[in-house]
């Protein structure tokens, strides 16, 4: 039998409020992105909102979420353990490969914002839609295993 839930310091709130808050915002501006790009149709100012969203909303969200994640990680002593859970390791896959990804999906994005002005870029702005629906169902999966917190 395994303990569901467990009591925690106050001083653990901030940090893990952080996280979460980074979280939620990273996956909306997420979410936001990928939905305006898929709706755009070549409308000019849509696929302008999508990468504009990624970079003000989803850029923030993931800063915000891997500092929380950080300060809650030492708060919680799991840097001193020698195995950590598995949900945690995943998280942390999922973060670094997803930072990777959601650089490659601004500078794509950034370029094609940039080559629209010539009546081109779609091709790379089709690319940052492919990413960023990539990067939501991997952070959705992020979401179930932080909450889920599966061994």
């Amino acid at each position: 039998m395994s303990v569901v839930a467990t009591i925690r310091p106050d001083s653990w709130n901030f940090p893990l409020f952080l996280h979460v808050l980074g979280a939620m915002i990273l996956v909306g501006g997420v979410l936001t992105c990928a939905s305006a790009l898929a709706f755009a149709r070549g409308d000019t100012r849509m696929l302008r909102l999508g990468y504009w969203t990624l970079l003000a909303v989803g850029l923030p969200g993931y800063l915000l979420m891997r500092v929380g994640a950080e300060w809650i990680y030492s708060k919680e002593g799991l840097d001193d353990v020698a195995n950590e859970p598995d949900w945690i390791g995943l998280g942390y896959l999922i973060a670094d490969t997803g930072a990777l990804v959601l650089l490659v999906a601004l500078v794509t994005g950034g370029v094609g914002i940039y080559r629209q002005r010539e009546g081109k870029g779609s091709v790379l702005l089709t690319i940052t839609l492919a990413l960023s629906v990539v990067l939501l169902v991997a952070y959705l999966v992020a979401v179930w295993a932080m909450s889920g917190k599966p061994d």
